[in-house]
């Protein structure tokens, strides 16, 4: 398998259940990976692998969606990663919320979510 992976990409959105995150939005930080077995080796041409921009366009249009639940963006993303990219077979992701409206909380919290296209596609009706 060949993986891709987008580290560390940041965001403000407009993710979470409270009025404050859908009015004024926080940080996140996204990471996901994308794995897939070329056709030919070595790769040596863009259409003979996983076209990171391509993925982060994708990312990046659903971050701009406000969604009440991280879980629920990283399974939208997912599934977008999936239906774009017919040799993905395993997509990992991680999405984190950096500064989350919990009183007395100091951190990040955030969710990962990982799903092979077996999965995927018993999961479609």
């Amino acid at each position: 398998m060949l993986t891709i992976e987008l580290k560390n990409l940041h965001f403000h959105a407009h993710h979470g259940i409270y009025a404050e995150e859908t009015l004024v939005g926080g940080s996140f930080a996204v990471d996901v990976s994308v794995a897939h077995m070329p056709a030919v080796f070595p790769v040596t041409q863009l259409k003979d692998t996983i076209d990171y921009g391509a993925v982060f366009l994708l990312v990046q249009a659903r971050m701009l969606q406000p969604v009440h639940l991280l879980e629920t963006l990283a399974t939208y993303i997912v599934s977008d990663i999936f239906n774009a990219f017919v040799t993905a077979e395993q997509v990992d992701i991680s999405i984190t919320k950096m500064a989350p409206p919990v009183i007395g909380f100091q951190g990040a919290l955030g969710v990962r979510f990982s799903m092979n296209r077996q999965a995927f596609m018993a999961s479609q009706p």
